[in-house]
């Protein structure tokens, strides 16, 4: 379950990222700095006492810790591209850190819980919330919890490496069916290493 929310979250986030960029890169209409800033849309339409329900699921799971975590976890793979774009380690390490507290300020936790409570809100019942938060509750509820980010970081793991095995095997297969490849690549290392 929590590594369910915890790849939502990040397509989320992957998404609002996305979308940020590609609005930045369309013509925007000018917007009169005077006019009030429009609240994001909040949970209210969702029943209150299931709402509820939805909150206390996401604590029992542990939700809320992965969200906690989120901001300096999506933040990382931005650290990491600026140590490796600027030649200046110090100033590199100055700029990440930079980066991830204002990451950290920009990222609303608050209102991502809001979009996990409507998008539970649109997959599950009342009842479905309700029995899931027995199973929660009950100790192999709880071990589920504990256990699922060991075994999805076990699984992710597992499946890096298949995946890099699959991509090697199907490298050689397509380089000794079509030679021309082979020779494309050869040419492409002699010309990095001149370089």
């Amino acid at each position: 379950m929590k590594a369910v929310l915890a790849l939502v979250i990040l397509y989320v986030g992957t998404f609002l990222v996305a979308l940020a960029g590609y609005s930045k890169a369309q013509p925007q209409e000018k917007q009169d700095p005077a006019a009030p800033v429009q609240p994001a849309p909040s949970s209210s339409s969702v029943d209150p006492a299931k709402e509820g329900d939805i909150r206390a699921l996401l604590e029992l799971s542990g939700t809320g810790d992965i969200l906690t975590d989120l901001a300096p976890k999506s933040g990382a793979q931005f650290t990491q591209r600026i140590e490796n774009l600027m030649p200046d380690k110090d100033r590199a390490q100055k700029l990440s850190v930079a980066f991830t507290d204002r990451y950290k300020a920009h990222f609303d936790t608050d209102e991502m819980t809001r979009v996990i409570v409507r998008l539970y809100d649109k997959h599950f019942t009342a009842d479905e919330i309700k029995q899931l938060l027995k199973f929660y509750g009950s100790p192999l509820g709880q071990k589920f919890a504990a256990e699922m980010p060991k075994l999805t970081q076990e699984a992710q793991t597992a499946g890096i490496g298949l995946s890099q095995q699959a991509a090697r095997d199907a490298w050689q297969d397509l380089r000794q069916q079509n030679p021309d490849l082979a020779q494309a690549q050869r040419q492409e290392w002699r010309r990095q290493k001149q370089q």
